[in-house]
C-alpha cells in the first residue's frame, strides 16, 4: 500500500490521524505503518454502529438436559470405544488457545509458559501436553495440534515449545496461527496509535478462533488430515482433559455438531457461564445473567435446573464450523485502559478508561452450532484454572489440585 492509497483508506473512513507522524518516521517505520493500515479490519465499525443487545431480553431461557457423571460411567466403554476409533481414524485435532500473556501472574511472557512446579520446572503448556499423551498411548496416534498465539506472544510461544522440543509431541503435527487483531478506539471511534508506526490493536477476543485458522489457510491442512472434530481448550486449565475418547464417542452418538464439557455448579451463583436452552436452540447464559429464581431453582431430583458451568473445553464438528464462518457472531465492546500513543510522543497506559476494545466470545458459537451435548466431569479432576496468583482460580489452587491428582511439582 502506497502513502496516497493510505491517505484515501482513511479519509473514507475519518481515520487520518494514524499519519500524524508519517514524515518522522524512517523507511522501515513508514512501511510498516502502511502495511498495518492496509491490514486494518474494519468491521468496528459495524459493531458501533449496531450493538448487539447483551442484556438477554427477549430470550427464552430454559434448562438444558445434559449427560449426568453417573450416566458417562454406565455408558463410558461404549463411548469410549467410539472415541478411540474416531481419533486413530484421524478425525479429531486439538486446537489451543494460547494468545494470552501471564501478566496477571507476575511474568512478561505467554501464559502457558509460565512454571507451576516446586521442585523441578513443569510449564502450563507442558502440564496440558502430559494430559495429551495420555490419549496417545492409550489410542496409539498423535492428534494433530494447532496453536492460536497473538501478536503479542507469538515469536515466544513458538520458541519456547521450539526450545522444549514439543513436549515430546511430533514437530510436524504441530502448527502455530496469529488471531486476528482488531483496532482500540476512544470514546468517539477514533483508533489509538500505540507508536508513531503502530495502530493500537489488541486480539479480537477468543470467538475469533476458526476465522483466523481459516485466514492462516489452516482449514485446508484440517480437510488434507481427513479431521471432522475439533477440540478447542483453554491455556489457563492444567487438568484439562484433551481429546477425550469418551467425550469424543458421546458427542458422535448423540449426533450433535457440538459437545461441551460441564462441571456442576457448587454454588447457584457461581461465577460460570450456564449452558441452557433459547427457545429451542442451545446458547450459555453468563452468572450475572441468572435471576435469584434461575439460580435457585431445582429439577425433580434436587439438582440446580442450571447447574452445567462451561469450562472452555468444547467438541465442535467442522462441517458446522464451516457453514456458520460467514455469520455474524456478538461483539462485545469493553471499555479498557488502552496503552496509546500522548501528546509527548511516549506510549502509556491511563489510570482510568480511555476507550473501547471489540472481542467476539467462544460461548456465542454455541447458538450457530444448533445442537449442544452437555457432557459433565468431575471438578476437582478436570478444572484447575489459573487466572491469578494467589487466592481463587490461581496458582496456588491449581498446585493444590494436581497434587491431588498426583501431579509431582
Amino acid at each position: 500500500m502506497t502513502y496516497q492509497e493510505a491517505k484515501t483508506l482513511l479519509k473514507e473512513h475519518g481515520q487520518e490521524h494514524l499519519l500524524a507522524y508519517y514524515e518522522e518516521l524512517s523507511e522501515e517505520g513508514k512501511a510498516k505503518l502502511l502495511k498495518a493500515i492496509e491490514e486494518l479490519d474494519w468491521s468496528f465499525e459495524d459493531a458501533l454502529a449496531n450493538p448487539v443487545d447483551m442484556t438477554g431480553a427477549g430470550r427464552d431461557i430454559r434448562p438444558i438436559g445434559g449427560l449426568s457423571l453417573a450416566e458417562i460411567e454406565k455408558n463410558r466403554e461404549k463411548y469410549e470405544a467410539v472415541g478411540v476409533q474416531a481419533i486413530k481414524e484421524g478425525k479429531v485435532a486439538a486446537v489451543l488457545l494460547a494468545g494470552g500473556m501471564g501478566t496477571r501472574l507476575g511474568v512478561d511472557g505467554p501464559k502457558g509458559a509460565y512454571d507451576i512446579g516446586l521442585t523441578k520446572p513443569l510449564y502450563i503448556f507442558e502440564q496440558q501436553m502430559k494430559n495429551l499423551q495420555e490419549v496417545v498411548e492409550k489410542c496409539g496416534v498423535y492428534p494433530p495440534l494447532y496453536i492460536m498465539t497473538s501478536d503479542k506472544n507469538h515469536d515466544a510461544t513458538t520458541s519456547f515449545w521450539q526450545e522444549h522440543g514439543y513436549f515430546g509431541y511430533p514437530a510436524t503435527l504441530v502448527k502455530f496461527f496469529k488471531q486476528d487483531m482488531a483496532p482500540a478506539v476512544d470514546f468517539d471511534g477514533k483508533i489509538f496509535l500505540e507508536t508513531k508506526d503502530m495502530p493500537a490493536l489488541s486480539p479480537n477476543g477468543n470467538g475469533g478462533w476458526f476465522s483466523s485458522m481459516k485466514r492462516a489457510g489452516l482449514v485446508d491442512d484440517l480437510h488434507e488430515k481427513g479431521v471432522e472434530w475439533l477440540n478447542i481448550y483453554a491455556v489457563d486449565n492444567v487438568l484439562q482433559r484433551i481429546v477425550d475418547p469418551a467425550f469424543v464417542g458421546a458427542s458422535i452418538l448423540a449426533g450433535v455438531n457440538c459437545g461441551a464439557k460441564v462441571i456442576s455448579k457448587n454454588d447457584p451463583y457461581e461465577k460460570v457461564g450456564v449452558l441452557c436452552l433459547d427457545g429451542e436452540r442451545p446458547d450459555i447464559i453468563e452468572y450475572y445473567e441468572l435471576t435469584d429464581a434461575m439460580a435457585n431453582e431445582k429439577t425433580e431430583d434436587g439438582e440446580y435446573a442450571y447447574r452445567f458451568g462451561v469450562i472452555m473445553n468444547y467438541l465442535f464438528r467442522l462441517s458446522q464450523l464451516e457453514k456458520i464462518a460467514d455469520q455474524r457472531i456478538p461483539v462485545h465492546i469493553v471499555k479498557k485502559k488502552i496503552e496509546r500513543l500522548c501528546e509527548d510522543g511516549e506510549t502509556r497506559k491511563p489510570d482510568v478508561e480511555n476507550g473501547k476494545k471489540f472481542e467476539t466470545l467462544v460461548v456465542d458459537l454455541i447458538k450457530p452450532m444448533g445442537s449442544v451435548l452437555p457432557f459433565e466431569v468431575v471438578r476437582e479432576k478436570e478444572f484447575a484454572p489459573i487466572k491469578n496468583k494467589t487466592g481463587v482460580d490461581s496458582v496456588e489452587s491449581a498446585r493444590e489440585l494436581l497434587k491431588r491428582n498426583g501431579v509431582i511439582l
